[in-house]
Formats: C-alpha cells, structure tokens, sequence
C-alpha cells in the first residue's frame, strides 16, 4: 500500500505545474551565450578578433547592448565600428562553442579559443573543442548552420 501511496504521490507531482524558478530554468537558452554578468563572449571586444587579429579585453567605459547582452570593447573606435554593424564582428552561433553547436547541443565559447572562416567569428569551448571543430571544420560548420538556432530550444543548456 505504501508503494502505490508513493507511486500515485510522484505521479500528482510530476503533472502539478512547475513553480516559477523552475519554469525559468526549462526556458529556451539565450540567443548570445552569457554568463551571470550577462556580458557576450565574456567581456571581450569582439572587433578586436578581426582589426588586430587576437583576443582582446573590452572595458565598462565602451560598451552596448545588443541582442539582450553587454557587449564590451577596448575602445571608443572599436565600438563605433560593431554599432555600425554589430552582424559583422557578432560570433556565429551566439557565441556558444561551434563544435557543440555542429554536434546538436550548447556549451559556452572561450574566447580564447577562437578562429575566423570566411570572415566570420567562430568560439569554442575549450582546445579540445576546437581541435575537434578544425579536424572537421567545412562540415561542422554546415551542421552547425542547420542545427542553428534550434539547438537553442533543443537542449537547454543540456
């Protein structure tokens, strides 16, 4: 009797609605990949990967918002350049790691592992990831494009 008590109490629970803060951890994941501090690809200036060629820490004193996020830059120049068209400079994929994007799930970009294809940005996790990514880059690149942005609803955050 005990089990089917527990059993029925289970089953009442799992079709109750979801409390608040639980439906907010089963919304979609965020277009642009954000921590906590809601800052795009971790506070690095985006334009920096294209204008001098490396990672580049951007700074509250030049910053936007875009796309729900904070985005930061190095300096005034640099943040003129992506407001005039933020599509340019933006990481593909939101930012999330392309390499789990191309593989049907999100991860966070390091902007630290980074490389630009066909003038677009392009994060990945970590260097395994992006070791992966580049051994398979014309097709990741693909997958990843088709499973854009679906991935976002399909695996939140899995």
């Amino acid at each position: 009797m005990r089990s089917l008590f527990l059993r029925l109490t289970s089953l009442a629970l799992l079709a109750a609605p979801l409390p608040a803060a639980a439906q907010a951890a089963n919304s979609p994941a965020p277009e642009i990949s954000v921590e906590a501090d809601h800052l795009a690809a971790r506070g690095y200036d985006v334009t920096a990967y294209f204008l001098q060629g490396r990672p580049l820490r951007g700074s509250k004193a030049h910053q936007t918002q875009y796309k729900g996020a904070t985005w930061q830059f190095a300096s005034a120049a640099a943040l003129a350049k992506f407001k005039a068209d933020p599509a340019v400079y933006e990481p593909q994929f939101g930012g999330y790691c392309a390499w789990a994007v191309s593989q049907g799930y999100i991860a966070p970009g390091d902007p630290e592992q980074w490389k630009i294809v066909d003038g677009k940005l392009y994060l990945n996790f970590n260097a395994r990831a992006k070791e992966l990514w580049e051994a398979d880059q014309d097709d990741a690149i693909r997958r990843g494009q088709a499973n854009w942005p679906k991935v976002l609803t399909n695996n939140q955050n899995n």
